[in-house]
């Protein structure tokens, strides 16, 4: 165990979960954060001049790279400019964790200006939130963010971060991280049974969403189609690229019009 200020311990926890870049945009109860930054040069900071355009950011990021991502908004008033951007990340499961400054505690007791109770403003877009209140929890509170966004179905979480609690130095364990692996392999005779059924399909099709992108599997989903000899769509409302576009098997997304006009699908299951 070491001394750590808040500020700088949450920056650690940060990278050793494997968060790279920092997105955010910093007010007085987030400067605590910035100056601990210089102890962190390795973590890459991202400034955006409104907070839907910081998490939306932070959303594009981790979608394109794959990675947890974090977000760092002001207050009250930052936390509600985030909110659209915020249930885009939970409509497309986005792992990332958002936080947010708050008052110092007890200061909320006084009415101050841009304050509000952020764990209620949040917890309708998010998995988990919560705030933390005691720096010797902050570890355990990290940790246990980091593992829910990242757990199927992933998605973001909200932590709210008071002044004091990052302007503070206790002797803290930063602990360690957890990785729940959820991956699953059907059983043989499941898997037995749906080959039989589709090498005996006349007409097969696939529809491809988000989860082939998120599987990391672009290549095995175009390597099926073509063993297969299917024409493969796109979902109907896509949140990216999610088959390969220039495959041959690739007719392009299914449009509400199709879905709509059921001749299309029922063509395939007969």
């Amino acid at each position: 165990m070491a001394k750590m200020s808040g500020r700088s311990a949450f920056l650690a926890l940060l990278k050793d979960e494997g968060v790279t870049h920092l997105f955010g945009n910093p007010g007085t109860t987030e400067l605590p954060i910035m100056y601990a930054l210089e102890e962190h040069p390795d973590l890459q900071f991202v400034m955006g001049m409104q907070e839907s355009v910081v998490v939306s950011m932070a959303d594009g990021f981790s979608r394109a790279s794959g990675q947890l991502v974090a977000a760092n908004v002001h207050v009250a008033p930052g936390l509600g400019n985030a909110m659209g951007a915020l249930y885009n990340a939970k409509f497309t499961g986005t792992p990332m964790i958002l936080t947010a400054g708050q008052q110092e505690q007890g200061h909320g007791l006084m009415e101050p200006m841009l304050y509000d109770p952020l764990v209620r403003m949040a917890e309708p877009l998010v998995k988990w939130a919560i705030e933390v209140t005691r720096l010797e929890d902050l570890p355990r509170i990290i940790r246990r963010a980091a593992k829910i966004a990242r757990t199927p179905p992933t998605g973001p979480v909200f932590i709210s971060l008071p002044g004091d609690i990052l302007n503070a130095e206790v002797e803290l364990d930063l602990g360690t991280r957890t990785v729940v692996d959820a991956r699953v392999v059907p059983s043989a005779s499941a898997i037995a049974n749906l080959a039989q059924r589709l090498l005996a399909a006349q007409n097969p099709v696939i529809v491809v969403g988000d989860e082939v992108v998120k599987s990391d599997a672009l290549q095995e989903a175009a390597d099926f189609a073509a063993a297969l000899g299917c024409p493969v769509y796109q979902q109907t409302v896509p949140y990216g690229a999610h088959f390969l576009s220039e495959h041959p098997c690739f007719m392009g997304a299914l449009t509400r019009h199709q879905v709509e006009d059921s001749s299309l699908i029922m063509s395939h299951l007969k």
